[in-house]
């Protein structure tokens, strides 16, 4: 059985949320392909993760048996989020901008599935694991764009998850998305409008790619 894991960390739900909305559009598509496969599902924003404390990071590093109870359950908690990510077949991040940024949810997820010497390096258990990510934003960082210099969405997790971990990461980047309710913004809604248009199209096209893929593998 084909398994998806989905995770959203937008602080919007519905359709004021285009990270979510896409991402949607994309596990609708990769769902056509396998209508009996599993959505592993969440929402990090609703249901957030503690962040990475003292027990959990010292955990990783201390043999069975010298665990403090608190370090077991921090433990238990990061196997059962590392094997979520190892089971899957692919994984759908939704990743919107906040304060160049991405969530710190987000962020806390990621703490605890990077398991150095099991999720990491040339061995890691998740190497070459596609990985879409939903990286909307309210204006535009791109290459030769005035504010270039602060994507530290999609740089970041290229670093972190893609070269530290071995992730196959894929980007779909609504951006401008701000054109609309900004006035200051109003001679961008077209391009706005245009990159809307084409981050559906993109997750459409891509959720039956990689659930192709799957079912060729």
């Amino acid at each position: 059985m084909a398994t998806l894991l989905h995770l959203d960390s937008s602080l919007n739900h519905g359709a004021n949320s285009k990270s979510r909305t896409v991402a949607l559009t994309f596990r609708d598509a990769w769902q056509e392909q396998h209508p009996d496969g599993k959505i592993v599902y969440r929402d990090l924003a609703a249901d957030p993760l503690p962040h990475l404390d003292a027990h959990a990071f010292s955990a990783a590093f201390i043999g069975d048996g010298s665990r403090t109870p608190e370090q077991d359950a921090a433990l238990a908690r990061r196997l059962k989020l590392t094997k979520e990510l190892e089971q899957a077949d692919a994984v759908l991040l939704g990743a919107p901008m906040y304060n160049f940024t991405i969530p710190s949810t987000l962020k806390a997820w990621i703490d605890h599935v990077l398991m150095v010497g099991r999720t990491t390096g040339d061995t890691s258990s998740v190497k070459g694991l596609p990985v879409t990510v939903v990286a909307s934003r309210g204006g535009s960082y791109a290459p030769g764009t005035p504010r270039e210099a602060s994507e530290y969405v999609q740089n970041y997790l290229q670093a972190i998850l893609g070269e530290y971990m071995g992730l196959d990461l894929d980007f779909i980047v609504p951006e401008l998305t701000a054109a609309h309710s900004n006035p200051d913004m109003a001679e961008l809604v077209p391009l706005a409008e245009a990159s809307w248009a084409r981050a559906l199209q993109d997750a459409a096209v891509k959720g039956k790619e990689i659930a192709r893929n799957i079912t060729a593998a």
